[in-house]
């Protein structure tokens, strides 16, 4: 009998598959369903910095006194996360599975103190994204980077439960990242958070939305990071995000080595039996393949050799199109 079994974290999985965060998890009842069809954990709907903000200064009045238009704005942070709070409450009522709460944040402020009730109110675990495009004309290189190690480390002040750092794929180096990031007290990355998609509608030549959900073909790049990063920082776990489409994709992420997977498109588009059918394929694969647990094989396929890997590319790559004319 195979053991489906892994460690995200610091916590304990009954399977890889973890739920994204997304309006899939934004009630109870959402979150008992996912629980009831098998995931291994749960990551809450982003609380967003941006959005609270936002909201705070729509609604400022230029006649309101300062104080009066700090109170407002006060009062709906307080609003928002109060309503957060019994998200995570009643979800870990409700499932007997890990909760990660989730926020969604682009600077180093006070407001992340929010994280101690977050703690307090019961979530098993933190996950932040810090998803932003860096096209200031005065930029400086590796601002972008600090950023996340600062938040970071002002969070971790904060709390004591495990502190997981989802990353955009806009990075130089995430390797290098990844490795500061487990040195003040990440517990896993997540490869990676997915950007808006724009696209323009020529008619009306006006902006639009692209495609929604991720395809098979947007693993590669979570693959290769993950591939590359696990060989040489191997004491922070990793979850695979993005393009995770299919049963297969599971596979593929652990052999990369993850510890898990985020799923979101998947379910969207296939509903919650998506879950059951992943759990279901990867068993009977690992019975296939003569495993009994995903320790026996998570991270065989990763970049042992890393100082190969650009040369290993490369040659993929002549391989890829050498016969192309």
């Amino acid at each position: 009998m195979t053991d489906l079994k892994t460690t995200f974290a610091g916590l304990s999985l009954r399977n890889p598959i973890i739920i994204s965060s997304s309006g899939l998890t934004n009630s109870v009842g959402k979150n008992k369903k996912l629980a009831e069809n098998g995931a291994g954990a749960i990551v809450l709907k982003s609380l967003f910095e941006e959005q609270i903000m936002l909201e705070a200064d729509q609604l400022k009045d230029p006649a309101f006194y300062p104080e009066a238009s700090d109170y407002l704005a006060e009062y709906i942070r307080e609003h928002k996360l109060s309503e957060y709070l019994t998200l995570i409450k009643e979800s870990k009522k409700e499932c007997p599975i890990p909760i990660i709460a989730s926020i969604n944040c682009y600077s180093d402020s006070e407001w992340i103190d929010f994280a101690k009730q977050i703690e307090a109110a019961g979530a098993d675990a933190l996950e932040i994204n810090i998803l932003a495009l860096q096209s200031d004309v005065q930029y400086t290189y590796g601002s972008f980077e600090q950023r996340h190690i600062d938040i970071l480390r002002h969070i971790k002040k904060t709390i004591n439960i495990p502190v997981i750092m989802k990353l955009g794929d806009n990075l130089t180096n995430p390797v290098a990242l990844i490795d500061q990031l487990y040195a003040n007290g990440a517990a896993a990355v997540v490869l990676f958070n997915r950007f808006y998609q724009p696209d323009i509608n020529i008619e009306n030549m006006e902006h639009m939305s692209g495609e929604i959900f991720s395809n098979a073909s947007d693993l590669a790049n979570p693959l290769r990071w993950i591939g590359i990063a696990s060989a040489v920082v191997d004491k922070i776990d990793y979850a695979a995000s993005g393009g995770v489409a299919n049963p297969e994709s599971v596979v593929k992420a652990i052999l990369a080595g993850a510890s898990a997977v985020e799923v979101c498109s998947a379910i969207y588009q296939n509903t919650n039996a998506f879950i059951g059918e992943a759990n279901r394929f990867l068993s009977a694969w690992m019975e296939r393949k003569g495993f009994n647990n995903i320790t026996q094989f998570k991270g065989r396929l990763n970049i042992k050799d890393v100082k190969g890997v650009n040369t290993f590319e490369r040659t993929q790559f002549l391989k890829y199109f050498g016969k192309k004319e």
